[in-house]
């Protein structure tokens, strides 16, 4: 029987090449281009000087952070029409972006943002499998980015993030785990997890089931661990990077 190989000939517990560009939405207050692999995010975050409606009627102090996210039509081999143009956003569109909202203020201390909402913006360009993953990790950058530009400003008194947050995927393909799979094996996959973590190795949420498939615990375990390897080093190109555009702090 042949052993099964990867079809970019990477290793099982090995990411893709992952780079992170900044600025590439100059009118945002951050803004990042993510790659994982062939995948690409454009991720921007913007302060707006008001919360939703139902914070004031319930009286809820501080501010909020919200996210959206879309599919552009070029992003996938066959256009993907527009929500817009349907009237509506797809089940999977709401899914996402609620997913990318719930991983950032898992990190971040809404006290400190009084009378601020924060919205991250996550458009695909290319899609190649994880783009919620890649979108989750690069919206992070592109909101420490605009909190540092508000800082500066004199906005807010202190930092309100209180850990950095990243994302990946992880599945079962011919019965071997993988770490960050690409469309080609995504669609393969027996078990497909997403997995998201902050810098500190806490969990904020794992989403995953097996696809007309069962998974052992056995598995299990061995997915979450290698999404942890995967999201360490995820979390160290983050810290590089907040290194080189934040005068030396990735705080």
């Amino acid at each position: 029987m042949d052993l099964f190989r990867r079809p970019d000939g990477r290793e099982p517990d090995q990411l893709r090449d992952i780079s992170f560009e900044a600025g590439i939405a100059p009118h945002a207050s951050g803004s990042v281009l993510v790659s994982f692999g062939r995948t690409r995010v454009i991720c921007a975050a913007t302060f707006e000087k008001k919360v939703p409606p139902w914070m004031r009627q319930q009286g809820v102090s501080g501010g909020w952070l919200t996210a959206e996210y879309s599919l552009l039509p070029y992003s996938t081999h066959d256009r993907k029409q527009r929500d817009i143009s349907r009237g509506k956003l797809d089940g999977r569109t709401v899914e996402i972006q609620r997913l990318i909202g719930r991983s950032l203020r898992a990190v971040l201390d809404l006290k400190k943002i009084p009378d601020h909402t924060l919205w991250i913006d996550c458009d695909v360009l290319q899609a190649d499998g994880g783009t919620r993953t890649a979108a989750i990790t690069g919206a992070f950058l592109a909101a420490r980015l605009a909190i540092q530009s508000e800082l500066e400003k004199g906005t807010f008194k202190e930092n309100p993030l209180l850990d950095s947050v990243a994302a990946v995927s992880v599945g079962v393909v011919a019965d071997l785990p993988l770490l960050d799979l690409p469309y080609e094996e995504d669609k393969a996959a027996s078990v497909d997890f997403n997995v998201v973590m902050t810098g500190q190795g806490r969990y904020v949420e794992v989403q995953g089931s097996g696809e007309e498939a069962t998974f052992s615990e056995d598995q299990l375990q061995a997915l979450l661990i290698l999404a942890r390897h995967g999201i360490g080093q995820i979390a160290a190109l983050q810290a590089a990077f907040l290194t080189r555009h934040l005068l030396g702090s990735a705080g």
